[in-house]
This record gives structure tokens, C-alpha cells and sequence, in this order.
């Protein structure tokens, strides 16, 4: 309680606290020197009396000087008590000039230096008991009955500085340091012993380690992952510090610790972007992106902000995701462009949807649209193989009316951002990305058409709504079961923030009606990631041959629309481009009428609600189109059947 009050004082009172304690300390420590020197109780008087009351006069300024008041003493470190020192000695140097200077009598030298051993002790010393005090260290024997015990991986600067961090905390305890380095091995640093990492086993055991953290923010993501893969086998729980990339200015801090992320097990080490290639179509541009709120529409935004377009308009459906991403790049334009928040129309919000081509062709032509990037789809595969027609109406119609309204208003560059599952799709929202990106490529072969369309396919991204990670680490933390949907399925993943940029590059290339693909890396196996997250939590896999483990894993069934493993290209006419993660695919598509004519029927199925009719144009329209869960025999058994249009419903209920 008086702990509390204390600490939620205001500053200055704390200070003046600080302040009273030091001129009470400075006397003392003079009078404890004459009486340590002299051998009794001194009573100073004469005019040594007058250098008693100096004391403080010459101390306290110097103090102030010196920053001994502006320290925050629960997190006080080496630093501040080599203040003190400093403090120390040039008062003492002060005062003995004033004793030499004034000609005092019964002074003894040694007084000085007993004087400065004892400024150390006593003004050093109280700091020091504030610290333990306040910081919670008397409660240590409770703490560290809760507190994880905690191997840091890496004995560099970020592990030392963590290690003091984590010395503080009630939630850590570090124990021990690994490195690779022999020459710090068996050696102390910062208290801790640093041991190799074949004692790994050992210090498990004997120290009763529970976490290991990675402490190694400048090591590539392969580096990291390696490191991973190793520490896997053993029980114990990994957590690691952000690259250096992700970490802000300033000392490393406790809560900067966090779970180990799919890019550190990926291992995926980023391709430095063309600057060239970034800002082509941005810097100095008006640019627009659709579904500005979405997993990928926002860091979209974050990188385009970054590049300095002259205006970056948001273009959303929702208005809660369209007020998040504003907030978000309001503050994040101040820390970074003060100069352009001023500008009203920097960032321009707009609350509507793609499927209203009168609206996008007024934004357009109101702001003087330059590049858009259409991220606006549905893409929850199960939710949009239950609501088909809404899929239709926002993937293919609202890519048609924003395209038909770039090319009206004269936009520059039109980029599509489409997905891995377009190709041979077995799911409505794959085949309503392939059927987007036809409208682009019959619309750039158009004569008079000044667009320059684009589409760019890559697989899944991580951070994304849908992402599986974040459902793993739930249902591990709630004690499991971890749900696959089956144990062959493979995926290929991309972070957010590497995908957009490479969005953004691929954009800027071809001539028009290109389909840019990105190299994805190496397909994961979604069961082996599974299983690495729970080792990875300290946890044990249980089954037939473990059962006494701490979380199942159990196989779901793949889901209505859902493949084993997504592919990236239609065909094999493939070329490289001067990016080495980006490639261009030559494929084909149909003519412009029969493109017209398609959307002229699916028009029809969404005014008249008919999911069956929707079914079938995709079927015919989408070469390699195979939907799952039996969807076509199930269509042409109800069309057969004369269903009454009451019960052709939106929503396509599946047979149990």
C-alpha cells in the first residue's frame, strides 16, 4: 500500500523527497568522517561549523548538475550510481578547495577521502534501498516461487539488457545464458553462467528451466529458425525478442518479449526492395485502395503512406475497420510526415462499396484517382461457399464497376490483388478471383483503354484474419484439442508486410493484363506447424503412444471449397522478371464478349436470387473450375427438381 502511494506521487514531490533525504545525508556523512578519523563522538563548532553548513550549499547544486534528481529510482541502473560517483568526487574536491582556500584549522586530509567514501555509501546506498524497495525486490521469496525460470539464448548486448529487464519482473526469472561462442562460455555475465548449447538437457534439469528466450534480434530469420528447430525437441517453452526491424529505439524492456511466430519458423529471410520499383506508382501520386480495412488492404495503406503519395484514399464497406485504419494511419502520418497531417487531403476516408460504380467513378474523378490497389473481396473460403451470390456481387461485379470507372476516369495503374487459390479452383471464392482476373485481362486487350491492369496472386499471409496461428495458439492456451482440418494439407505463407510490398513492385511492371505471381518460399505442412507450436509451448503432444501428453490434435475434414494444396500457376508459361520473387505468367482467357456476356448472367442470378444459375456460370466460365462437397450434381439435381424460387435462397445449405 505505502508503496503505492508512494510511487503515484507527483514527480516533483518525489524529487523534493529525494532532495530533503540528501541534505539530512550530507552533514551526516561529514560528521561520521571527522568521528571515524578523530576516534569519538565529534561535535563540530568554530569555524568548522561553517563548513557543515556548506556542505549541502555545495553539494546539492552539483547534485541537480549532475542528474542524481531525474533518474527514476525503481529503474535505476549502473549508470545512475556512476552519476553518483561523479557527484561524490567533485564535491569533495569543492569542499577541500573551500577548506584550503579559508585556512580552517583542526581539518584532517584524510577527512576528504573518508568524506567521499561516505557521500558513495550513504547518497548511492539510499538510492539503492529506494530501488529494491519500490521495484518490489523485498517480496523476492514469494516472487520466485511464480516466477518462469529462463535460459536466454544469445549473451550479446540484447541478452544482457533483457536479462536486467527480466531481473525486475514478476512474471521471469533468468537463470542462465546459452551461446554458441566457446569463448564466453563457463564464463559470468551479468551473474549468469553461460553454457553451451549441447548443457542444454542439463540445465533443463538442474536449474529447472522452463522458457528459453531468444535474445538474438540481428540474426537472420534462417538463423532463427534453425535455432528453433533445435530447441523443439526439448520440453520447454520458446519465446524470443522481436528482429531488429520490429524493435523501436530505446533500451529492450520485459514486455518486449513474445511468442515465437511463424516467420521465425519459416525461416524466410526478406528480398530488399526496388526503390524504383516502390515508388513508380505512389510518391507524389493520388492513390486509392480498396478494402482499405482488410488484412491486406491495411498494410497496403501502411506501406503506401511510407512512400509519400500526394493523397492515399481509404475505400471501405465497414465502417469500424474503415475508423480503425484511419486512426491508425493518422497517428502514424504524424510521426512520420508532421508536415502533410495539416493536408485535409492527405488520407481521405470513404465510407462505401466497390459494387456501386456510379460511387467509385465519383471518387475517382472528385480526387483525380492516379493508381488503385483492389484488395476488396471476400475471401473466407467456408463463409463464402455459403453465401455464393454475395461472392459473385463483391469479387466479380465490384472488380468489374471499379474497373470500368478507373478506365472512364483515365487511373494510370489498376492492381489486383488475387490469391493462389484462383488457379484450378475447387472453392466459389476461388473462382470468383479467377473470374476477376479474366475481367482484367479481356478489359486491358480493349482498344482505347489507357488503364494498365494488373494482377497480382500469392497464397496465404500471415497476420490475416484467417491465419491458423492465432486459432493454434488459442486452443492451445484453452488446453487443446488443436483442430486440422486434415494431416497431407500444405500451405504456403507470406508476412503482411513482405507481400505488400511485393504487391506494390509487381504493380509497377509489365504492360498491361500481366498475372504477377510471388514466390512464396517452401509450402508448409500444416500439421508439422501444429505440432512445432505445441512443443514450442512446453507442451507435450498426446495420442495412442503418448496419452498421458497435454494437447490433442484432431482432424476436422477439410471444409466446403477447401484443397489439400493450393498452386500458384495455371499453366507452365512462366518468365522471371527483374524482381527475383516476382514472376509473370502468361495465361489464358476468353474474349471480351463472352466475358460481357457472363456477367450479364450473373447480374441476372443476384437480381433474381438464384444461387443454382450462379453456380453454373462459374462452372462453365471458369476453366478448371471443380467444386467440392458435390456442389454441381447438387445444382442440377434442385434445377431439376423445380424448386420454388422461395427456397433458392442466398445461402446454399449442403446435405449432411
Amino acid at each position: 500500500m505505502i508503496t503505492n502511494q508512494i510511487l503515484s506521487l507527483p514527480r516533483r514531490i518525489k524529487q523534493t523527497i529525494l532532495l530533503s533525504v540528501d541534505l539530512f545525508l550530507i552533514p551526516f556523512a561529514l560528521w561520521a568522517s571527522f568521528t571515524l578519523r578523530l576516534g569519538r563522538i565529534y561535535i563540530p563548532e568554530g569555524d568548522i561549523l561553517y563548513l557543515f553548513i556548506a556542505a549541502p550549499v555545495i553539494a546539492v547544486p552539483i547534485f541537480i548538475r549532475l542528474g542524481l534528481y531525474n533518474a527514476i529510482i525503481r529503474y535505476i541502473g549502473f549508470m545512475a550510481f556512476w552519476a553518483v560517483i561523479k557527484a561524490a568526487s567533485l564535491y569533495t574536491l569543492t569542499w577541500g578547495v573551500l577548506v584550503l582556500l579559508t585556512a580552517t584549522p583542526g581539518v584532517p586530509r584524510s577527512v576528504l577521502i573518508i568524506n567521499w567514501l561516505m557521500i558513495i555509501l550513504l547518497v548511492g546506498g539510499s538510492r539503492a534501498i529506494a530501488r529494491w524497495w519500490l521495484s518490489g525486490s523485498f517480496k523476492k521469496g514469494a516472487r520466485n516461487k511464480t516466477r518462469s525460470r529462463v535460459a536466454i539464448y544469445g549473451a550479446g548486448e540484447a541478452g544482457i539488457q533483457i536479462a536486467s529487464a527480466l531481473s525486475n519482473s514478476f512474471r521471469f526469472k533468468p537463470v542462465a545464458f546459452i551461446d554458441d561462442n566457446p569463448g564466453l562460455q563457463g564464463n559470468y555475465i551479468a551473474g549468469l553462467r553461460v553454457y553451451s548449447f549441447k548443457q542444454l538437457s542439463s540445465i533443463i534439469d538442474n536449474l529447472a528451466v522452463t522458457e528459453v528466450l531468444l535474445a538474438l534480434p540481428s540474426a537472420s530469420r534462417s538463423t532463427r529458425s534453425r535455432i528453433i528447430s533445435m530447441l523443439e525437441p526439448h520440453a520447454v517453452h520458446v519465446i524470443t525478442l522481436p528482429s531488429l526491424e520490429d524493435l523501436a529505439s530505446g533500451e529492450i524492456k520485459s514486455n518486449d518479449v513474445r511468442e515465437v511466430g511463424l516467420r521465425d519458423l519459416l525461416g524466410r529471410n526478406p528480398v530488399d526492395p526496388d526503390e524504383n520499383l516502390l515508388t513508380s506508382n505512389i510518391t507524389g501520386k493520388v492513390v486509392m485502395v480498396t478494402g482499405a480495412g482488410g488484412s491486406i488492404g491495411s498494410e497496403l495503406c501502411r506501406q503506401i503512406l511510407k512512400i509519400r503519395p500526394a493523397t492515399l484514399i481509404l475505400y471501405e464497406r465497414s465502417e469500424h475497420d474503415l475508423y480503425k485504419v484511419e486512426s491508425e494511419l493518422i497517428a502514424m502520418a504524424e510521426r512520420i510526415f508532421p508536415d502533410l497531417v495539416t493536408n485535409e487531403n492527405f488520407i481521405i476516408p470513404i465510407l462505401a462499396s466497390v459494387t456501386i460504380q456510379s460511387r467509385v467513378e465519383m471518387v475517382c474523378k472528385a480526387f483525380g484517382v492516379q493508381t488503385i490497389y483492389h484488395a476488396a473481396a471476400y475471401k473466407h473460403v467456408p463463409m463464402v461457399e455459403k453465401n455464393p451470390l454475395e461472392a459473385i456481387q463483391n469479387n466479380i461485379l465490384g472488380t468489374y464497376k471499379t474497373a470500368i470507372a478507373a478506365i472512364e476516369n483515365n487511373v494510370e495503374t489498376f492492381v489486383l490483388i488475387s490469391t493462389d487459390k484462383a488457379v484450378r479452383p475447387t472453392s466459389t471464392m476461388g473462382a470468383t478471383k479467377r473470374f476477376a482476373e479474366m475481367v482484367l485481362q479481356v478489359l486491358s486487350m480493349r482498344e482505347k483503354v489507357n488503364t494498365r491492369f494488373s494482377m497480382v496472386r500469392f497464397g496465404n499471409v500471415l497476420g490475416s484474419s484467417g491465419s491458423v496461428i492465432p486459432l493454434f495458439r488459442s486452443q492451445i492456451k484453452n488446453g487443446g484439442p488443436v483442430t486440422v482440418t486434415d494431416p497431407k494439407i500444405i500451405r504456403y505463407f507470406m508476412t503482411t508486410e513482405e507481400a505488400s510490398q511485393l504487391v506494390i513492385q509487381a504493380g509497377a511492371m509489365g504492360d498491361g493484363g500481366e498475372v504477377f505471381v510471388l514466390d512464396m518460399g517452401e509450402p508448409v505442412k500444416i500439421l508439422d506447424m501444429a505440432k512445432k507450436l505445441i512443443h514450442l509451448s512446453g507442451l507435450e503432444i498426446k495420442d495412442a503412444e503418448n496419452p498421458d501428453g497435454d494437447i490433442e490434435i484432431v482432424f476436422s475434414g477439410l471444409r466446403p471449397g477447401e484443397k489439400l494444396y493450393e498452386e500458384l500457376l495455371i499453366g507452365e508459361n512462366v518468365s522471371p522478371t527483374s524482381h527475383p520473387l516476382i514472376m509473370a505468367a502468361d495465361e489464358d482467357y476468353t474474349n471480351w464478349g463472352q466475358v460481357s456476356d457472363y456477367i450479364d448472367q450473373l447480374k441476372l442470378a443476384i437480381e433474381t436470387n438464384n444461387v443454382e444459375a450462379g453456380r453454373l456460370i462459374l462452372v462453365e466460365a471458369v476453366n478448371g473450375y471443380s467444386p467440392q462437397c458435390d456442389v454441381a450434381d447438387l445444382v442440377q439435381q434442385r434445377l431439376t427438381q423445380n424448386v420454388d424460387s422461395a427456397d433458392k435462397g442466398n445461402i446454399l445449405k449442403y446435405p449432411s
